[in-house]
């Protein structure tokens, strides 16, 4: 199996790059965040490969680092996400906005990519919330907000900031910083204006 080539950019197409590895060249399929991230042709790069072997085709799948890797790998083992889908969200999102947006339990982020419905948006959540904080160079919230009501002031602001528009994952991430740096005893009516401070950044 091809874990990882190291050569020179001879193509870029829409979705994929030809490199060019001691004249032999290699189709890799790659994320367009991946794409956009590549150095012009003639330049060295490296590129970590997931290699899928089927009857009809042995297939390259590259990416820049190994956070991207895993993730891609990750993915797939949701029921309904196959490579294309995989690359489509890697395509639109990188990991730690993923990471933000299953931890925050925000399927309209990953309904972004081209081909992702609300229901395998809501799957993907459900699978992987409790596997983010385990993958390479995703940093884990360091304080979740809970639901709302029952007296949760971090879920009460995180609901109060949805409504006012903002999106559940940019929310959850200001919320989340607001009350690491105030502490639990932090009131609804300081969370909010903080947060809002911090999304106006």
């Amino acid at each position: 199996m091809i874990a990882l080539l190291r050569g020179r950019v001879a193509h870029i197409a829409e979705d994929s790059v030809v490199l060019d590895v001691n004249g032999v060249g290699y189709l890799v399929h790659c994320p367009a965040r991946v794409l956009g991230r590549l150095p012009r042709n003639g330049d060295a790069v490296e590129l970590r490969v997931v290699t899928q072997v089927r009857e009809d085709a042995i297939t390259l799948y590259g990416f820049l680092d190994a956070s991207e890797q895993a993730w891609f790998r990750l993915l797939q083992g949701i029921q309904g996400v196959g490579a294309r889908s995989a690359l489509a969200i890697l395509g639109v999102l990188g990991p730690d906005e993923i990471a933000q947006a299953v931890t925050a339990g925000d399927r309209t982020a990953l309904t972004r990519a081209p081909g992702i419905g609300a229901r395998i948006g809501t799957r993907i959540v459900s699978e992987l919330k409790e596997r983010v904080g385990g993958l390479p160079a995703v940093q884990p919230m360091v304080m979740a907000p809970g639901r709302s009501g029952g007296g949760d002031p971090g879920g009460d602001a995180l609901s109060a900031l949805v409504q006012l528009g903002y999106g559940r994952s940019e929310a959850y991430a200001a919320v989340a910083k607001v009350q690491e740096r105030l502490g639990d005893a932090a009131k609804l009516d300081a969370l909010i204006r903080d947060s809002l401070k911090e999304l106006a950044r």
